[in-house]
């Protein structure tokens, strides 16, 4: 994975596996990557707290991750992932952060 783009980071698009719906997008470095990889979950890391966080730590709504894939430029990957707990994705409660138009 290239690394160098983003200080660090790459974006991580959160994929249900099941229906195809975008839950969520975060960043990962080489860390939250392989932690995802061995884990099996999804981890993050968190540009405002400067730490790794796996989602669902605290809410029960973690994602349980079923394939990585990477994209041409080897520097975003795609999570296809069960969303466990309730299902809800986002930090509002919604099941995909993507639930609003932009007008």
């Amino acid at each position: 994975m290239d690394f160098s783009k983003l200080d660090g980071l790459i974006p991580a698009v959160v994929q249900d596996d099941g229906t195809g719906d975008v839950l969520m997008v975060g960043f990962m470095n080489e860390e939250a990557l392989q932690k995802t990889r061995e884990s099996g979950f999804a981890t993050f890391f968190s540009r405002s707290r400067g730490a790794l966080w796996t989602k669902g730590e605290t809410s029960g709504n973690r994602l349980q991750v079923n394939k990585i894939l990477v994209d041409c430029d080897d520097d975003t990957v795609l999570l296809r992932v069960t969303a466990l707990g309730d299902g809800v994705a986002c930090h509002t409660g919604e099941r995909s952060c993507f639930y609003r138009n932009l007008e």
